[in-house]
């Protein structure tokens, strides 16, 4: 058989709509199949496109568990354009057969950024000030929406991977009061580290940053809350899980805290048992919050690079190659 004739047998998945750029490296390898609109394909669909294919490319809706894994069909690469991978069973896949990669990096700068520009936003009423102008309301300045800033403020990070330096590093320019860290598995010498508890007595800003984990899932709940410095805001740019947002709405509600920012909910964390079909309307109708439909690393020229490289890693491994993002458990 023929090289050209080889290539022209192989299927590649990608369940999302991508750069024809992207596209172009694929097709060089095989047939491509993309799913060419913005919502996602249901999962019984992606299962059975799957099977059918050499390689998949998928994205943050998507999830492979377990069960999938028992007969994955010709699958053998599994490409996730993105950094978490807890919507799929990486050991299940790694027993299968199957290789797995990941993009470990490139959205770090951008959900960084996300995470500041939150604070700011939450913290200094940019919405209701946004309103007031829209609305026709505005004449002229009045002593009205008076906020808070990072200046002088004691500030907590939660997490301690790359996200969470990367916060760490754009604070470093406010002058802040004080920068804890949280992370009972890392250590950050520009920091001064300190438990869950002491950032909820002492903070005035919480970033989660933290990634899920059974020992994250809802560790800002109500526990935390009721001992949370009143007034604190949250920030989470990690996993929505990693919250309990009805007790992040109650305590908005009682004036407990100051406000709730997030670019990530709960009910995208598609793996859990359990998890919301929606987020709270009782959170979404807090007007103390600011909420980003997982912005963070909805950079154009980033979400190219993260494209490109997740392609990256179907390539070599159609070539015969280790992926350089490759990952086993």
């Amino acid at each position: 058989m023929m090289v050209s004739e080889k290539i022209s047998q192989r299927r590649i998945l990608v369940t999302a709509r991508i750069h024809e750029a992207v596209a172009d490296r694929l097709r060089e390898a095989g047939e491509v199949i993309i799913n060419p609109g913005i919502e996602p394909w249901t999962p019984d669909n992606v299962e059975a496109l799957a099977r059918t294919c050499d390689a998949v490319m998928t994205f943050m809706p998507d999830r492979l568990g377990a069960p999938f894994f028992v007969a994955p069909g010709r699958l053998k690469m599994l490409a996730c354009a993105l950094k978490g991978y807890d919507n799929f069973d990486i050991a299940a896949a790694v027993q299968a057969g199957v290789r797995v990669s990941i993009v470990p990096d490139l959205l770090t700068e951008p959900t960084a950024e996300l995470a500041i520009g939150l604070a700011i936003g939450l913290a200094r009423q940019v919405l209701a000030g946004d309103r007031l102008v829209r609305n026709g309301d505005f004449a002229g300045w009045r002593p009205v929406l008076y906020g808070t800033g990072l200046h002088q403020a004691i500030v907590a990070v939660v997490g301690l991977g790359k996200v969470g330096c990367a916060i760490i590093d754009r604070l470093a320019g406010f002058g802040c009061a004080r920068i804890l860290g949280v992370d009972p598995q890392a250590v950050d010498s520009r920091v001064n580290m300190a438990n869950l508890q002491e950032a909820a007595t002492h903070a005035d800003y919480l970033f989660l940053a933290a990634p899920l984990t059974p020992a994250t899932r809802q560790m800002i709940g109500q526990h935390y809350l009721s001992q949370a410095r009143p007034g604190q805001f949250i920030i989470n740019v990690g996993r929505g899980s990693v919250a309990d947002e009805d007790a992040i709405a109650i305590a908005l509600t009682s004036g407990r805290l100051g406000g709730y920012a997030a670019d990530v909910f709960a009910f995208e964390d598609w793996a859990l048992d359990g998890r919301p079909a929606e987020i709270p309307p009782a959170l979404r109708e807090q007007p103390a919050t600011l909420f980003t439909p997982h912005l963070g690393s909805a950079v154009a020229s980033v979400r190219l690079a993260i494209e490109h490289r997740a392609a990256s890693n179907i390539l070599e491994f159609l070539a015969g190659r280790a992926p350089p993002d490759e990952i086993r458990s």
